[in-house]
This record gives C-alpha cells, sequence and structure tokens, in this order.
C-alpha cells in the first residue's frame, strides 16, 4: 500500500512540462518533482489539467480502500479476532487488500502511459513504487491463497472457485445487478470531490479551486444544527409513530373476520399512498388557508377567530407527521400484515385451546413473529435518517421562510442553495456527504448494538 510520504510518480522535466502546457509562473512554481497516489490530484488542480482528474480520483479511491483493508488485517492479527466466519474472514480481507493494491500500482503505471499520451512527450516517470508495489501484491495474494487452500483442504471446505463451478448460473444472473450498483452507486461516489472544491464550469470537477473542509465550515456555522435536529427528529418520529400505527392496523386487519370489510378497510388505507404530494399540497392549502380554508370557515361559524396557520411554526411539526403518517400508513402496514399472514395458524389453534385470549395471543404470538421484520425495517430506515422525504416537506411547506426553523431539512436546504445559488454545488456536495457519514454510523452502531443481542436479525 502507499505510504503518503513516498511518491509514486514523477514529474521527468518540470520546466519542459510547464513550458509545452504553457504554465504561468505562478502555476509552474506550485508544480512538484513527484507525488504519491495521496497527493496527485494537487497536480490537477494546479496544472488545471481536468482530463486527468477522474483517473487521479479513481487511483486515490483505490489506494485508500487498499490502506484500510491493510490495517484492518493488521488489526485483526493483533488482536485475533478474525471476524464472524473466522480465518476465513481474515484471508478474504487480506486477498482483497492485495488486490486492490496490485489495481493502485496497476493503474498508476496506466495513469503515466495514459497522461504522456496525452500531453504528446514524456513529462511523467515512476518510482520503483509502484512495480515493487504490483509484484510484492500479486506474490502476496497467492502466498494468502495458498494458505486458505490448506486451511480449507483441512476443514474439508471448497472455495470460491468451486463454488462457481457449482452454482456459475446464480453468478450469472447477480452481473446485472453488479452493473447497476457500480454505474449508478459506486462511480457517482467520485463526485464527492466536490464537497472540498469551489466548482466552476470553466475548470470543472477536478481542476476547480480545493478548498478543503471550508465548506463545511459554512455549514456549521450557518444551518448545521438546525437542519441535523430537524431532519433527524422529524425522522425518529416518522419512523417510531409510523411503524407502531402500521403494526397496530395490521394486526387490527388481520382480526377482521367478513372479508368484504376487511378488503375494503385495507383499499382505504392503502389508497392515500398513491396520492401524489402535488395533490397533497392542494388538499393542505385548502384545508388550513387563512380565509377559505375548511378548518377557519369552522372555527369562524363556530364564532372563532381565524388562525393564521401559514404563518405560526408552532402547528406544522404536528401537521407534517399528521400528512406523513396518512401518506404512508397503508404500505408499511402491508408489510407487516403481509408477516402476519405468514404465521403458522397451529400457533393459535394451540393457544385457544391452552385458553389464551385475543390479547395474550398478540402479544405471545403476532408481535414476536414480527419482531424479526420490524428490527430489519428499522435498519433500513436508520440508514436514511439524514434523508428526509424532500417533496413533503417541498410541496407542504414550499418557500415560507416564516416556517424554516421547523421545516427546513437537508433535503431542501441543498436544493433551495443549488437553485438559488448554481455555483453552490460544494456546499450541496457537502451536506450530502455529511448525510451519509452520518446515516453510515448510525446504521453500523444499531447493527452492532442490534447484532450483541440478537446476531440472527443482524443485516450483516
Amino acid at each position: 500500500m502507499s505510504i503518503p510520504a513516498i511518491p509514486w510518480i514523477y514529474i521527468i522535466n518540470p520546466a519542459a512540462l510547464a513550458a509545452e502546457l504553457d504554465f504561468t509562473a505562478s502555476i509552474a512554481a506550485e508544480v512538484r518533482g513527484s507525488y504519491s497516489i495521496f497527493n496527485i490530484l494537487q497536480f490537477v488542480r494546479v496544472s488545471k489539467m481536468g482530463i486527468l482528474g477522474l483517473y487521479a480520483m479513481l487511483l486515490l479511491i483505490l489506494n485508500a480502500g487498499a490502506a484500510l483493508l491493510h490495517l484492518i488485517s493488521v488489526i485483526r492479527i493483533a488482536v485475533k479476532r478474525y471476524g464472524v466466519k473466522g480465518v476465513y474472514s481474515l484471508y478474504t480481507t487480506s486477498q482483497s487488500a492485495m488486490a486492490l493494491s496490485f489495481l493502485a500500482s496497476g493503474a498508476t503505471i496506466g495513469y503515466t502511459i495514459f497522461a504522456n499520451h496525452h500531453f504528446g512527450f514524456s513529462g511523467f516517470g515512476l518510482t520503483p513504487v509502484p512495480i515493487l508495489t504490483l509484484l510484492l501484491s500479486a506474490g502476496a495474494y497467492a502466498v494468502i491463497k495458498i494458505m486458505e487452500k490448506k486451511e480449507r483442504a483441512l476443514r474439508r471446505e471448497h472455495g470460491f472457485i468451486e463454488e462457481l463451478k457449482r452454482n456459475w448460473i446464480l453468478f450469472v444472473f447477480l452481473i446485472p445487478c453488479a452493473v447497476y450498483f457500480i454505474i449508478n452507486n459506486y462511480l457517482p461516489m467520485v463526485g464527492i470531490y466536490f464537497a472540498f472544491t469551489q466548482f466552476n464550469f470553466r475548470d470543472g470537477l477536478f481542476a476547480s479551486p480545493f478548498v478543503g473542509f471550508k465548506n463545511f465550515e459554512f455549514l456549521m456555522l450557518a444551518d448545521l444544527w438546525r437542519l441535523t435536529r430537524n431532519t433527524v427528529l422529524y425522522n425518529i418520529a416518522f419512523i417510531g409513530v409510523g411503524n407502531i400505527l402500521q403494526i397496530f392496523f395490521a394486526i387490527l386487519i388481520s382480526r377482521v373476520v367478513n372479508k368484504y370489510f376487511k378488503k375494503i378497510s385495507q383499499t382505504l388505507i392503502f389508497m392515500p399512498y398513491f396520492v401524489s404530494f402535488v395533490i397533497l399540497q392542494v388538499i393542505v392549502y385548502n384545508v388550513l388557508e387563512y380565509n377559505v380554508g375548511l378548518v377557519n370557515s369552522l372555527v369562524v361559524s363556530l364564532g372563532g377567530s381565524r388562525i393564521d396557520f401559514y404563518n405560526t411554526p408552532t402547528y406544522w411539526p404536528f401537521f407534517i407527521v399528521i400528512f406523513y403518517i396518512w401518506k404512508n400508513l397503508g404500505y408499511g402496514m402491508i408489510i407487516y400484515l403481509a408477516t402476519i399472514m405468514s404465521i403458522n395458524d397451529e400457533y393459535y389453534d394451540a393457544a385457544n385451546v391452552d385458553g389464551a385470549n385475543i390479547y395474550q395471543q398478540i402479544r405471545y404470538i403476532t408481535l414476536p413473529h414480527l419482531k424479526p421484520t420490524f428490527i430489519i425495517l428499522l435498519l433500513y430506515a436508520l440508514g436514511s435518517i439524514m434523508r428526509g422525504q424532500f417533496e413533503l416537506f417541498y410541496q407542504i411547506i414550499g418557500n415560507n421562510g416564516m416556517l424554516y426553523n421547523v421545516s427546513d431539512i437537508f433535503d431542501t436546504y441543498v436544493y433551495r442553495i443549488t437553485v438559488t445559488q448554481p455555483l453552490s454545488m460544494g456546499l450541496g456536495a457537502a451536506a450530502g456527504l455529511f448525510q451519509s457519514v452520518f446515516g453510515f454510523l448510525i446504521i453500523m452502531v444499531t447493527n452492532y448494538l442490534i447484532k450483541r443481542r440478537h446476531e440472527e436479525y443482524a443485516l450483516f
């Protein structure tokens, strides 16, 4: 793996390169003689050669991934904790680290070839480090593979190649899924670099001025606490109240005997899910509007005074939670209802024989069977706890600045920044990166706590 202080790439003749690329004196002075993978993007920023940026960013990601896996392997060996699958987990981690190191060193060699071809002359050269890394990682991978093979032979277990031979059809079916995630989930991660730049269209993503953590500093000084508070608290309310009501209504409908009433009730509860947020906004406005709204019309008819809902922030946390629950109750209820329908009737028959009433059957049979489903849905929901319901908040609240303090979440804030200030992509990317890291940490901690008590319910 690359150590930040060790150069992998060097510039053969900085003066000739500066002259060929028509660098100014200030830019030429900033061009270094050598670069490691961890600072190769500095040349892209200084030289404004944005075409090399994507390649350099991929090199950085490969090497950072290899460094992380190497560190995990060393720590596991030091503390003698190899993971869920024992020593096989250690072998897999070590092999992955060596494979990424091999790819990083090979891609570095390709980077110099690509850059020299682009410039039209030999401007970049290689230090011995990438070649040594290429050879050492390949050799280490082979050694680990041999060790794994001997271990599997002792335990009479087959490896990945044998698994591939036995179930190659299943692996073929996985290819479209892998391609989808690579294109739509992994490649866009390169855009994280937006969060550390002051983007402009002239220089492009990787050649735009690098500003470090200034975008994050702006968020912290401006709205970070308010956005985090609103986003997290709303999602906690959505998850908590939503799941309790979904379980409650699923149990009620499962207990209905009349099949016609059961189908009608299920349909009526599920129908709001198909109502668009635009239609929901129209409904909310006609209910809460000051002059002709339904609520104010009823209040006035009863001799009361009109309530200015759209200029009174106090009401809106309750309204937003109510409208969200109303719209999504039926969809979540279907999931729990499907779980209840899959419970074997013999449990309830045995409970009836033992004299258990309906409440005891729900407590000791239905709810325990719903527990795995609830935990899985909870983990998925917590992973996106920093992702708000953008359509809900934007359609209902819109650009009403009076309600921002209690209704503004990360998604609406990022949208407003990118629309009103089109060149503030760095701020939007910084907010999105903060959301992702926060959600990742939450789901990792929650999964760890669940795994300690109920390992079979954990995601991984």
